[in-house]
């Protein structure tokens, strides 16, 4: 199924269940694997994440920031992805995705994405977002009310590793 068709079935569903959840809550969506979304007889690597996109707007939808985000002129982006595989999804599985909100600094806001298949854990999905407007990084605080004590543990060994990783990038090229 394509990404937009599968973006607004869950804005739909995702209406009935509006402004029903935390900010600090998981949120469950459940997804059927299509013919669209698998190679030969499983889940394409890509899929995962756009699973977990459309799971990122059924969290805002449930947590009742989806329109707000929508007035205030802002929008999501993704700034970093990491997925682990565990298993692979056959088609025509059920997929459950279960999103919760990981952390937030004054800029980005972390999410995790565990997708489950037969009740096992299929793979997680780790997204670094930042809410835009424009050119303008808008403070997650304006759309997700949560407090956190301390850093996670998985937040800081990903931002450790993501660090490393543009520490060793080679630089761009500036053109002109």
């Amino acid at each position: 199924m394509s990404g937009l068709l599968r973006n607004l079935l869950a804005l739909l569903i995702g209406l009935l269940h509006h402004n029903r959840k935390n900010a600090d809550s998981t949120v469950t969506t459940t997804f059927w694997v299509t013919p669209l979304d698998a190679g030969l007889k499983v889940l394409k690597s890509d899929k995962y994440l756009q699973y977990a996109e459309t799971a990122q707007l059924d969290y805002l939808l449930h947590i009742g920031q989806f329109f707000p985000v929508l007035r205030s002129g802002a929008s999501f982006v993704n700034v970093a992805l990491q997925v682990q595989f565990f298993r692979p999804v056959p088609l025509f599985s059920r997929v459950t995705v279960e999103t919760r909100l990981l952390y937030t600094t004054d800029k980005c806001a972390y999410f995790a994405h565990r997708l489950f298949a037969k009740g096992t854990l299929a793979a997680e999905v780790l997204v670094k977002m930042k809410f835009k407007r424009g050119r303008a990084t808008v403070a997650p605080a304006a759309f997700l009310a949560v407090s956190f004590a301390q850093v996670p543990e998985q937040v800081q060994r990903w931002e450790a590793a993501l660090q490393g990783s543009q520490a060793t990038a080679p630089a761009p090229v500036k053109k002109g």
